[in-house]
């Protein structure tokens, strides 16, 4: 019980790390985030809870693969922001278009040969 409740206490405290830099410096507060910190974090959890290094492995390569959805979201919200439109609507949209986006690869990704 310590255990996950110390994991929990490391990923929160980078959340506010990231939280509270970017309300200083956005710039800044970004390239935090950007950072693999949750995917390392989580590769050192597996690691540590099963020493299994074909698990390890697949979850770095779903990982990857499970990145690229996301990513245009980044895009989508200053773009909608720019136009004046308000910030909830813009997120939902974002996350919309990211879950769409995800659908999708779960729908295409094993006929290309993806194990996900």
């Amino acid at each position: 019980m310590y255990y996950l409740a110390i994991k929990a206490v490391i990923s929160a405290i980078i959340i506010v790390i990231v939280s509270e830099t970017a309300r200083r410096n956005p710039g800044t507060g970004a390239l935090i985030a950007s950072l693999p910190l949750i995917s390392v974090l989580g590769m050192i959890w597996i690691w540590h809870d099963t020493q299994d290094v074909a698990l390890l492995a697949e979850h770095s390569a779903a990982t990857f693969w499970y990145l690229l959805p996301s990513l245009p979201m980044f895009l989508v919200i200053p773009a909608l922001l720019k136009r004046g439109i308000g910030f909830w609507p813009v997120l939902l949209a974002g996350c919309v278009l990211t879950m769409v986006l995800y659908a999708s690869l779960v729908w295409a990704g094993p006929r290309f040969g993806l194990k996900l």
